[in-house]
């Protein structure tokens, strides 16, 4: 049994070395706006955007404003529940999103 967890080691340091730096260079080029998306809208708006369960915001900047998006944030729609950020996160998600044209 000693043997065959000396022989797994390399095994799993392998396939650690493969994945890790991709990981790091994503996380990396992440805007603080992005990760917060990520982590609380791209359930349902999609992670790029794209729309799934939500609408999609690929151009959302064309239809709303900074204070519309930032409305619908605190106060929901649709099916969107109120308040999923909120303060200086919803402001910064507002604002990034309101760019997107």
């Amino acid at each position: 049994m000693y043997k065959k967890a000396l022989l797994s080691i390399p095994l799993i340091f392998s396939l650690a070395a493969c994945s890790s730096d991709e990981e790091t260079n994503d996380t990396a080029n992440v805007t603080e706006e992005e990760r917060i998306y990520q982590n609380n809208c791209a359930s349902c708006h999609g992670k790029t955007l794209e729309g799934y369960a939500g609408p999609e915001l690929v151009n959302i900047g064309n239809k709303m404003s900074k204070d519309e998006i930032l409305e619908t944030i605190n106060k929901g729609a649709n099916g969107m529940p109120a308040g999923i950020i909120k303060g200086e996160e919803a402001e910064k998600v507002a604002e990034w999103l309101s760019a997107k044209k």
